[in-house]
């Protein structure tokens, strides 16, 4: 085999751990998901978080490990997620990786979260896809990047107000759907006509490129209301064009999403673009970002399904990087929640 690194990843609601060789080749994966625990919360509480991680976290090691048919010692590097995320989901991850490099000896790797997200676009590809575009699309986040190598990220965009992902889950919740809402409303989407209703396109008032989900957030609010800003939000059986809105607001969201990623790929010259993050997983995104790209005389990639949301197989991934590059951390790692 060639080099070995142990990923951790505890950074929201899924505790994971991965062995992955060379950057590249998954050897073994391991999640546990706090999905049901947060459902009937409708999102993530940090404290129910927090303490699932603590729980799970050392069997999920366990679990990547055995499968892997691996100790400890047979590995070159243990990576972390380091930063961003929910600061007692981060420390739990960041404590165990400090233990299991002490005791063994085996070099600590911190590794961005974000920045391991862009690198799952890159796992696939038999060619470094570098400099390159990159599009981050999650719960949380919603920015744009130029890659120029998988350690160097430039933040050239982001968006102001709600992360796509955030507005798929509010959105959700209009429309009586369960949480998570992305997946929920891509279901309702594929039953409605997404021309039904013209919800807004964020366009800058400047020109420039960058997001914004609230005003659609909004008008979809307003439209279940019958454009009355004060009526009560009717019960979602009595919202008789759900699946309409639905697909109307994907579409909204995706048009957005590849207009603005587009038009910065096209204003920096890249010819490469990767998609990255838990909205990555959605089917009408990767449809119509292939599709104008290819148009355009671009490529766009996105990792596998599996690798869109939180996991280990980034962390892993992208800590090789940081491993051979010489970029090391020490037991005063700390961890961040920016």
């Amino acid at each position: 085999m060639g080099d070995l690194i142990l990923g951790i990843e505890s950074s929201c609601d899924e505790t994971a751990a991965a062995v992955v060789e060379s950057g590249k080749r998954v050897i073994s994966s391991e999640i546990h998901s706090q999905v049901a625990q947060h459902a009937v919360y409708g999102g993530v509480v940090p404290e129910i978080a927090g303490r699932s991680h603590l729980e799970k976290i050392l069997p999920v090691v366990d679990s990547a490990l055995s499968a892997a048919e691996l100790k400890l010692e047979d590995l070159d590097a243990i990576a972390v997620t380091q930063r961003p995320g929910l600061i007692g989901s981060l420390l739990v991850g960041l404590s165990t990786a400090k233990g299991l490099s002490f005791v063994s000896g085996v070099p600590l790797v911190g590794v961005h979260h974000i920045e391991a997200h862009v690198y799952a676009a890159n796992m696939p590809l038999d060619e470094d896809p570098w400099p390159c575009l990159a599009l981050v699309v999650s719960g949380g986040h919603t920015s744009l990047y130029i890659a120029r190598s998988p350690l160097e990220l430039e933040p050239i965009a982001e968006t102001l107000d709600d992360a796509a992902g955030e507005a798929f889950d509010k959105v959700a919740w209009i429309l009586g759907l369960g949480y998570p809402g992305g997946p929920e409303v891509a279901r309702l989407a594929t039953e409605g006509d997404p021309e039904a209703i013209a919800f807004p396109r964020y366009r800058s008032k400047d020109g420039s490129v960058g997001f914004s989900f609230s005003g659609l957030k909004t008008a979809v609010l307003y439209h279940v209301r019958g454009g009355d800003a004060l009526a009560a939000t009717p019960a979602p059986e009595d919202i008789l064009d759900r699946a309409d809105v639905a697909a109307s607001f994907e579409e909204a969201v995706v048009d957005s999403l590849v207009d603005q990623t587009l038009r910065a790929a096209k204003e920096h010259s890249l010819e490469r673009i990767l998609v990255a993050g838990g909205v990555a997983c959605n089917r009408r995104l990767r449809e119509v970002m292939q599709e104008r790209a290819s148009r355009a005389g671009l490529s766009a990639h996105f990792p596998a399904p599996e690798w869109c949301t939180d996991n280990a197989v980034m962390i892993a991934g992208l800590g090789w990087e940081r491993w051979r590059a010489g970029e090391l951390a020490d037991l005063s790692l700390d961890a961040s929640p920016r």
